[in-house]
């Protein structure tokens, strides 16, 4: 989702979005338009193969925190989160670590909008919902323009052969617009999540209300739109008013799993967010959940319920990146602590698998 407020609400602000890894070492591989969706219920997870741990325990700057993209490379995770003018974090504020719970925040990777966001989202103030990638020694950092409850939205591009937590905002280049959305166009170009596919295809998955979760290719040389790419394809819908945005895909297997935040985000402790995946033998679908249900027509496995009623500290389980690693896998996410005035908090749980291939955070 995308929205952004007050520091608190600070990242009322936007969506969801994530972060991949390597994309050439790895082929395996987040506003709302002006609708207050329905909360839905808290639904009821899918079986565990395995006994829940919960959370990893993280220290240092872990909030606030909203829409965590992440990136391993070397002995260092990257985050990148979505940023306001004016938030302590600034504008794709990153973080790093060397063991993934304790983390230090360096600063913006932006220290203004580039010129052309400004034309082309006219009122936009904040960078959000990134996710960040490398291909072949290149970062590529997509992140998301747009205003609370509009679609005239964009996802753009900055690239970088270093990142330097000295100087977070040091080496990137922005390379404009890779897809842009207008008024009158039924998707919302925002919540950006790139990845490659099995035949080494280059693909973006995005989208946040409107008619959902969309897909387009792109040219591996530059990391925008491939030239003669076909119009945006439908992976995942709700019927509205209800919800759903910050996409993620990964390959594990034989599938691609599909991973998309339902209902409301950016309320604090009254966030009804929560988490579902599906999955398809392809990149482009069909996407369908545990029960066979496709993900156009509202489907989608529970994966992190809403925390609501049942006395949870955090709430609101949403914004995922979902962290690939030859040790184990983790989903990464922002949650809001009742604790802390709903303040977006960063999560991170291992990501184990049943017998029959769901993903379940553990």
């Amino acid at each position: 989702m995308k929205r952004i407020v007050p520091i608190l609400v600070l990242l009322l602000a936007s969506s969801c979005g994530s972060g991949d890894g390597d994309l050439s070492a790895s082929p395996a591989i987040s506003t709302v338009p002006g609708l207050t969706p329905t909360p839905t219920p808290s639904p009821t997870p899918s079986p565990s193969a395995t006994a829940t741990s919960g959370p990893l325990a993280l220290s240092g700057n872990i909030s606030a925190v909203h829409d965590p993209a992440i990136l391993k490379d070397g002995n260092t995770y990257y985050l990148f989160t979505t940023g306001n003018a004016g938030d302590v974090e600034g504008l794709l504020g990153l973080r790093t670590s060397t063991d993934l719970k304790d983390w230090t925040l360096h600063g913006g990777s932006y220290t203004a909008l580039p010129a052309w966001a400004k034309t082309a989202v006219p009122g936009a103030t904040g960078m959000w919902a990134p996710d960040i990638s490398k291909v072949n020694g290149q970062y590529r950092l997509y992140y998301s323009i747009s205003t609370f409850g509009k679609n005239q939205s964009a996802i753009g591009l900055a690239t970088a052969t270093k990142i330097d937590p000295n100087a977070p905002a040091a080496n990137w280049v922005d390379q404009g617009p890779v897809i842009q959305s207008q008024t009158s166009d039924n998707f919302n170009a925002i919540d950006p999540m790139a990845f490659v596919d099995a035949d080494g295809r280059y693909w973006m998955v995005f989208g946040s209300y409107w008619s959902g979760i969309k897909l387009i290719r792109l040219d591996p040389a530059t990391g925008l739109r491939l030239a003669g790419d076909a119009a945006p394809r439908s992976l995942a819908e709700r019927p509205a008013p209800d919800a759903i945005e910050g996409p993620y895909i990964i390959r594990h297997g034989d599938f691609y799993y599909l991973f998309a935040s339902f209902d409301a985000c950016c309320q604090g402790a009254k966030s009804t967010y929560y988490t579902v995946v599906g999955r398809s033998s392809a990149p482009d679908g069909p996407y369908v959940d545990r029960d066979g249900k496709a993900m156009l027509k509202g489907g989608g496995t529970v994966m992190l319920t809403n925390g609501q009623g049942d006395g949870s500290r955090f709430v609101g389980r949403g914004g995922v990146a979902v962290l690939q690693q030859t040790d184990g896998d983790y989903i990464v996410y922002h949650a809001y602590d009742t604790q802390r005035n709903g303040i977006p908090t960063l999560q991170i749980q291992r990501l184990g698998w049943t017998t029959d291939g769901w993903p379940v955070a553990q």
